[in-house]
């Protein structure tokens, strides 16, 4: 061996034994970080698209669907009802994706409702209502799929300018009321998840939701 491939061979070794802080570009660990990167970022793009997807079916179709009978103020609870069992319908077939089609089922709902002039604080409170008693039905997390549907019904409530103290309250209560129908532990589970998702709302909390003293409040059978 001459005294260059001597070198070369030397330099080659030494590049095996010593390590480097970050991989150079082109490796295949940096390739594999950029796929990871990329793909998740795809799919957590791809999940916004879905519910940007289903607020915006739910909304043409509730306000379409009212339109058509001209009935806007009994329509609006009948049209609510119908179409969460539906949403939940076919996330109980499909097997997934429950407490995120309640968020954007009750956003599409309230944003259906103000495009036709409906009463949204009664909107919101047959949202949670039937949300609740569906959910309950098919053995899901009450508690997890209230505070989700509570979440949109806000989140629809800012984006119409509508009254978000009295929708919040509405929606609320609405689910209290549904767990109410199934026992005490669904009361509880309900009431605790429902804490987060109102703590932004003034005067929602403090008023139809427990003191933190309550929260740890374990609830006994007859009350």
């Amino acid at each position: 061996m001459d005294e260059k491939q001597h070198e070369k061979g030397t330099a080659r070794a030494g590049q095996r034994i010593t390590p480097r802080a970050e991989s150079p570009t082109g490796a295949p660990e940096q390739k594999a970080e950029l796929t990871v990167k990329n793909r998740v970022a795809e799919s957590l793009r791809g999940i916004d698209e879905i519910e940007a997807e289903t607020v915006t079916l739910v909304r043409s179709t509730v306000s379409n669907t009212i339109r058509a009978t001209g009935a806007v103020a009994e329509d609006v609870i009948y049209v609510t009802r119908d179409v969460v069992k539906g949403a939940i319908g076919a996330t109980e077939e499909v097997g997934t994706g429950l407490v995120m089609a309640t968020r954007s089922v009750a956003k599409g709902i309230i944003l259906g409702v103000s495009d036709v002039g409906g009463d949204l604080v009664t909107a919101a409170g047959e949202i949670t209502r039937a949300v609740v008693k569906n959910v309950a039905a098919v053995g899901g997390d009450v508690g997890s799929v209230a505070r989700s549907s509570v979440e949109g019904v806000v989140e629809a409530g800012k984006e119409v300018g509508g009254n978000v103290g009295s929708m919040t309250a509405a929606a609320v209560n609405g689910a209290l009321e549904a767990a109410g129908t199934i026992g005490n532990t669904a009361v509880h589970a309900v009431r605790q998840l429902l804490v987060t998702a109102v703590s932004g709302v003034k005067d929602v909390a403090s008023s139809v939701l427990p003191t933190p003293r309550e929260q740890h409040k374990e609830p006994r059978e007859g009350q």
